[in-house]
């Protein structure tokens, strides 16, 4: 009986997980309605992408002790993301905002320092996290260059005009803090390290609410 409800639990942390992850995740293409505040948004939404992915990822990761079940987290979470996008689709919202698998190839380089650690959990969270952390801002952009243009998309669905106090004053261009995959990858190179123990520890308590 223990061993199926431990199962259970961890099935239903898995899909607690990737869908929470799926949710926080489905408008992250929306920086490029935002023309304004596009950078800002850009930052934002890969580092919330980065922390969903890892907290997942490592949970998953972890759990079954398996190298490769990130990558299939990744999957999973990407699949999540087609079907819902498909869903506003058919509402007419633009379709070409997530559809590449842009978790996939930092979920793999979680796999890999798994591996390559040889299962060490300490260095997961570390190399892992820095590793994520700085490689999905990365990503991010090339899925940003390569499938939508910001132009045409700005002018194909427009949005409200930004109120006063909202127009953003003009930045200075080319400053490092100023770069959006920068500050994307080092803002999130210290915080998956975090999620990433928080993704080791979800293993700890849910054999401990089982025991």
């Amino acid at each position: 009986v223990m061993v199926w409800l431990r199962r259970c639990t961890h099935y239903l942390f898995i899909v607690v997980v990737a869908v929470n992850s799926t949710l926080l995740t489905i408008n992250a293409g929306d920086y490029i309605f935002y023309t304004d505040w596009a950078w800002t948004s850009y930052t934002v939404f890969s580092i919330s992408q980065t922390l969903m992915l890892i907290v997942g990822a490592t949970y998953y990761l972890t759990f079954t002790g398996v190298p490769g079940t990130a990558t299939y987290y990744a999957l999973i979470m990407t699949v999540y993301t087609w079907i819902a996008k498909g869903a506003w689709f058919s509402l007419g919202y633009p379709y070409d905002f997530i559809v590449t698998p842009v978790w996939l190839p930092s979920a793999m380089l979680l796999d890999l320092v798994y591996w390559a650690t040889k299962k060490n959990k300490h260095s997961l969270i570390l190399f892992g996290g820095v590793l994520v952390g700085m490689s999905l801002p990365l990503f991010n952009m090339v899925n940003l260059i390569t499938v939508a243009d910001p132009l045409e998309t700005a002018f194909k669905y427009p949005r409200p005009t930004l109120p006063p106090y909202m127009t953003p004053i003009e930045p200075q261009v080319g400053k490092f803090y100023n770069s959006p995959v920068a500050l994307g990858a080092s803002a999130g190179a210290v915080l998956a390290c975090t999620f990433a123990a928080l993704g080791c520890k979800l293993n700890t308590w849910t054999y401990r609410w089982m025991a």
